[in-house]
């Protein structure tokens, strides 16, 4: 199916993705592409990936794994679904293990782990609020108990909401934006540094609309920058301990965030306006975190990788 669009104003608000620039500022354009993911939306955070259509692609079975992880323990928040639970897999597949932290998605959260286990890998997921400092606590608590070490933390948790204006961001709003994807990282980063030992490594996620500004995420682009600033400073806080800090700014994937966030007019564009001219499949982006959490970069800290279509150059 093909998809036309206009712009609905001007001024470029209800673009729905496709943005087109001229030194006047926005400019009508029409385009034709092909629709991928029809019309849908979703009324709770951070969504539901088993509720999606079509389903996002988190495996690649082409994939060949040469034990990079072997060994290694992960915690991965948000890893029942979207990024998490294609970074989930291709840990496993490189030979670690795995600490599943998310909040209510029981029934993603069940696939995921029939995922692992017909994998063969050894998992354990823990359910529960990541804004809560005790529960951050209860996490590394049972990692050490299960598995006696963390060699990586993957904070990949988070929330977003649209609003075409600030005016429109409620204060209520404001406090769960930040306090999920910020608050719940610093927690968590804290409590499982404790127990991280020189050759580990943290792994935060970011995003491409920190870097170009998303008119209508202004509070999650708020906390997205605010996750760029962590990343850089603890990790030249840890450097001399030889804990790598690094971040990974993804553009539009396909994942549960997209339809619980956005009105469902815009699903049919997503990640059009990128060069590529599509939104990413999570198997894509997984091996760049099976890169930063294995030994291949030893020498890399500090960092903000970019994979987003080329939207935004790094």
């Amino acid at each position: 199916m093909d998809y036309k669009f206009y712009y609905s104003n001007e001024n470029g608000q209800d673009d729905y993705g496709l943005k087109d620039f001229t030194e006047n500022g926005y400019n009508l354009k029409c385009t034709t592409f092909k629709v991928k993911y029809p019309e849908q939306e979703q009324d709770v955070q951070p969504g539901m990936e088993y509720l999606m259509n079509p389903r996002p692609i988190y495996n690649n079975p082409y994939y060949k794994a040469s034990g990079k992880l072997k060994g290694k323990v992960a915690i991965i928040t948000g890893g029942d679904s979207g990024i998490g639970r294609a970074v989930a897999v291709a840990y496993v597949k490189e030979g670690a293990k795995v600490v599943i932290v998310y909040l209510n998605e029981h029934k993603d959260a069940k696939e995921t782990k029939d995922v692992i286990d017909a994998l063969g890998g050894e998992s354990l997921f823990i359910a529960g609020d990541q804004k809560d400092p005790k529960f951050c606590e209860y996490v590394v608590d049972q990692t050490m108990k299960r598995f006696g070490k963390i060699d990586i933390l993957i904070n990949n948790a988070g929330v977003q909401y649209q609003q075409k204006s600030l005016l429109d961001i409620s204060d209520e709003q404001f406090d769960e934006t930040m306090k999920t994807n910020v608050y719940g990282m610093f927690y968590l980063t804290r409590s499982a540094l404790k127990c991280m030992k020189p050759g580990s490594n943290i792994i935060n996620l970011s995003s491409v609309t920190t870097f170009y500004g998303e008119p209508e995420l202004i509070d999650y682009v708020t906390t997205k920058g605010a996750i760029v600033g962590f990343t850089r400073s603890l990790a030249t806080n840890l450097a001399d301990k030889n804990i790598r800090v690094n971040a990974v700014a993804p553009g539009f994937f396909w994942t549960p965030l997209q339809p619980a966030c956005w009105e469902k007019e815009k699903i049919p564009t997503l990640g059009a306006d990128a060069p590529m001219k599509r939104a990413g499949e999570t198997y894509e982006i997984a091996p760049l975190f099976v890169y930063l959490g294995s030994d291949d970069a030893s020498y890399v800290t500090g960092q903000v990788m970019h994979i987003n279509g080329g939207l935004v150059k790094g």
